[in-house]
């Protein structure tokens, strides 16, 4: 799981500095603490809700100022790397500790920074059937983890020292990769500095110029995407999956693209969870011959940035034999492009806020 996940944070760094040399470059660097609460997402997680968490949210930023035309058109952002350290101050949970890569986009005239972070933790205390076992939170050492702040934000206050105070939304799961998987958000307030290394040197933006007209036929997409997951019995074992989808998607504009198609599950997990259920819950009907493949349709939204893009997807089993989490799922997740037709894409699976498995894809454009 350990070189799984650290090729996934490899995948996402890339993809936030995916872009070609820009000079002059600038970056700056923050500090932050917080302080919250863990939002009670699910009653299963009750018994693990017992203080406060907190921790520190280390920071490195390069500022964009236009070389590249997406830069403008989303208001100069900019990308990083980041570190989290939580206590979860509770001796079932532990501490967990964070590596990301992040976007900081800008509004109200750059006062307001809002930042969204994907990479991985590690989680010190996770559930262990004789030692840990209250910890249903986290089944696993490696965590998927994903943060977003609001800030206000107020950089070269002093000498290139500034100040920026507002929320943060941390979450942490392992996506079913190894039961159990309840997972945890924590709301917090946090505060901190921010540090620009050039001392408060000022650059100037290159103007957007037009806007870049954005034509294009209806175009065809296939994709495979893979992983390994398990069911929510702890122990049942993890068992690879396979999708095979095709999708039509068309451009909006420079920004957006409409998508429309379907795809075919096969998850290995769901065979083993069939058989188990056919055997020790009598009760429940399912037969251990029961097919365990599904077929959906899904809508979904295509949201360019530069190589990188962000999907989301809302599907229906149309075929569904098995009932596992209801028909409704969504997917969410990150695409790179390498090329005009070529993409390796990230996504996470879900069933509302049942998360169901991260997916490894790779697929064409045509």
């Amino acid at each position: 799981m350990t070189r799984i996940l650290s090729i996934a944070f490899i995948f996402v760094g890339a993809l936030g500095f995916s872009q070609t040399d820009a000079t002059p470059e600038k970056y700056t660097v923050d500090a932050n603490q917080f302080y919250g609460s863990v939002i009670l997402h699910n009653p299963d997680i009750s018994h693990l809700i017992t203080d406060h968490p907190g921790g520190l949210i280390l920071g490195v930023n390069r500022k964009t100022y236009g070389h590249e035309k997406w830069e403008a058109e989303y208001n100069y952002p900019d990308v990083g790397y980041s570190f989290i350290y939580q206590d979860m101050n509770n001796g079932t949970l532990g501490e967990n500790y964070g590596l990301y890569a992040h976007y900081n986009f800008y509004l109200l005239q750059r006062n307001l920074q809002f930042r969204i972070g994907q990479g991985i933790a590690y989680n010190t205390d996770p559930y262990e059937k004789a030692e840990n076992f209250r910890n249903n939170a986290y089944g696993s050492d490696f965590l998927s983890s994903t943060y977003l702040m609001l800030n206000y934000h107020k950089e070269n206050i002093i000498r290139g020292l500034g100040f920026k105070a507002g929320l943060s939304l941390i979450h942490y799961s392992n996506a079913n990769f190894r039961a159990p998987n309840t997972s945890t958000n924590t709301m917090a307030f946090n505060a901190g500095l921010v540090y620009d290394l050039d001392g408060g040197e000022i650059i100037e933006y290159i103007p957007a110029g037009e806007r870049e007209k954005v034509t294009e036929p209806i175009r065809y997409n296939f994709a495979f995407r893979t992983g390994i997951n398990e069911s929510d019995v702890v122990n049942s074992g993890q068992y690879p999956f396979y999708i095979l989808s095709a999708y039509a998607d068309k451009r909006l504009g420079r920004k957006s693209a409409l998508q429309l198609g379907g795809e075919v599950f096969f998850s290995k997990f769901l065979k083993e969870l069939i058989r188990f259920q056919a055997i020790a819950f009598p009760e429940l009907d399912v037969a251990a011959d029961d097919d365990y493949k599904r077929v959906g349709v899904f809508v979904g939204h295509e949201l360019f940035i530069n190589r990188m893009s962000v999907i989301s997807q809302l599907g229906y089993y149309v075929y569904y034999p098995f009932d596992f989490e209801g028909r409704v799922y969504n997917r969410i997740g990150l695409k790179r492009y390498f090329g005009d037709n070529l993409f390796a894409a990230i996504t996470l699976k879900s069933h509302g806020a049942k998360a169901e498995a991260v997916e490894f894809g790779i697929g064409i454009r045509l």
